[in-house]
């Protein structure tokens, strides 16, 4: 098996790459531990049929450098074949500040080419590769060395079989043509600001039902504290202290070092220290702060009468024209979706943009305007012009 450990023999393999349409990638990375991903190895395949073509490069290496991997994926004229690639490309992201392209995501593919929703390798390997996999080393510790041979072999399977996999969908978007529809859904594994999470946004990850403007802004200030501290010291947010917590000190707001000690759900070493003394600033930072700096979220609408059944009618509409062009039901619309529509709060939804319009937003305005109805013969729902 070929393993890569060091600078030139990477350089070699991604020379001889860049000559082929596309390539395909994975990685094996730990994240347990830090806030970053670890990353421990990538695997990599050039176009064939057998296990020769593929490669492991070993990330861990002192004497291996990925910027010929990095220019590799800077190279317009080969496609990057990855399969669910987004903790993918935040690794190659924040490693190396690129993202690669063309892309092509066979999980999203999938969905279009109508597998289901989040379609893992394993079904697609079985279904269109036509073999098994063996997944015993999934969740083995990728930063050990030396690597068995099962988990060298199971790494490079996941290159291996996605040739094929990306060859079968690449045939079918084409015949079918849905390669633009894809094409939007990239757009977002293509934006930095999918890989960068800001301090100051951290809070937005918190879950709360509040819109108090204060109790918002200690959760603001202790968010962006938390965010901050775990990623200049690469640990887990989690291990700074967990979002639970963050509710609880923004409800009781502990004052001195007395209050935080009598908090429930703080851990005991947060409870000193550095972090102790950072929480009790972001509180009281959060306290002092004028409401016209408090963070702004806009009251949930009413929902207005009927839109519980006019929703039901939508979900049904989805799932018929889902099944009509085979795509999967969650890649067109999701409940909050058919929620806003209903409710009149889905101005600028990606369901009335694109394609997602054409197979299903302009039925859904139709029906919601009451110029089409739903009718089920033979068990299949149809939509007819009233």
């Amino acid at each position: 098996m070929n393993v890569i450990t060091k600078t030139d023999q990477l350089a070699a393999f991604c020379q001889s790459a860049a000559k082929h349409p596309f390539v395909t990638v994975d990685t094996e990375f730990l994240r347990e531990r830090t806030y970053y991903a670890q990353l421990c190895l990538v695997q990599l395949a050039m176009p064939g049929t057998s296990d020769d073509e593929g490669v492991l490069v070993d990330t861990l290496s002192p004497d291996l450098s990925l910027e010929p991997l990095y220019d590799l994926f800077r190279n317009p004229d080969v496609v990057k074949v990855f399969h669910a690639a987004r903790q993918d490309l935040e690794i190659f992201y924040v490693d190396g500040g690129v993202i690669p392209q063309p892309l092509f995501d066979t999980q999203v593919a999938a969905m279009v080419c109508g597998y289901g929703e989040q379609v893992g390798y394993e079904t697609l390997v079985r279904s269109i590769a036509r073999t098994g996999l063996d997944k015993s080393s999934r969740f083995t510790d990728w930063s050990r060395r030396p690597l068995s041979d099962r988990q060298m072999a199971y790494a490079l399977a996941d290159v291996t079989h996605l040739r094929q996999i990306y060859l079968n969908l690449d045939e079918q978007l084409k015949s079918s043509a849905r390669q633009s529809w894809v094409d939007e859904e990239m757009q977002v594994l293509l934006s930095p600001d999918t890989y960068v999470v800001e301090p100051d946004n951290a809070w937005k990850r918190v879950k709360t039902r509040t819109t108090n403007g204060q109790f918002l802004a200690i959760v603001r200030e202790l968010a962006r504290f938390r965010e901050s501290y775990a990623q200049t010291r690469n640990v887990p947010r989690s291990r700074v202290f967990k979002d639970d917590v963050i509710l609880e000190l923004a409800s009781t707001k502990p004052k001195n070092m007395d209050d935080l000690g009598k908090s429930r759900l703080l851990q005991r070493d947060a409870r000193k220290g550095e972090v102790a003394a950072s929480i009790l600033e972001a509180i009281k930072t959060g306290l002092a702060m004028p409401s016209s700096e408090h963070p702004d979220v806009a009251p949930p609408k009413q929902r207005k009468q009927g839109v519980e059944g006019l929703t039901d009618l939508l979900r049904v509409l989805l799932k018929a024209n889902a099944e009509r062009v085979g795509v999967a039901q969650k890649l067109i619309a999701t409940s909050s979706d058919l929620d806003a529509l209903a409710n009149d709060e889905a101005t600028n939804a990606p369901i009335l943009k694109g394609w997602r319009f054409e197979v299903f937003g302009a039925d859904a305005m139709r029906l919601k305007q009451g110029e089409v109805a739903l009718s089920a013969t033979d068990g299949v729902v149809r939509v007819i012009e009233l």
